[in-house]
């Protein structure tokens, strides 16, 4: 297959593994829209699974873990 004719199958939802020497090293996959809005009802069937958080002990974990400085872990 030609470049084109591939691109032009991964955008209508084909995929394919690249090879080298026979063995596999990548796929070419198409990519998934991203999506820009959840609904609420989505929202709220998500949210059900996780667990009820005692906001003060929260609170109080994070002073606890804060050491009252700021630095650029990037630095």
């Amino acid at each position: 297959m030609r470049s084109k004719e591939i691109m032009d199958a991964v955008e209508a939802g084909d995929s394919f593994t690249v090879t080298r020497d026979g063995r596999g090293i990548g796929q070419l996959v198409p990519l998934r829209p991203r999506r820009t809005f959840v609904s609420r009802a989505e929202f709220v069937r998500g949210s059900v699974p996780a667990p009820l958080i005692d906001a003060e002990k929260f609170r109080s974990d994070q002073d606890r873990a804060y050491d009252g400085t700021l630095s650029d872990p990037y630095a």
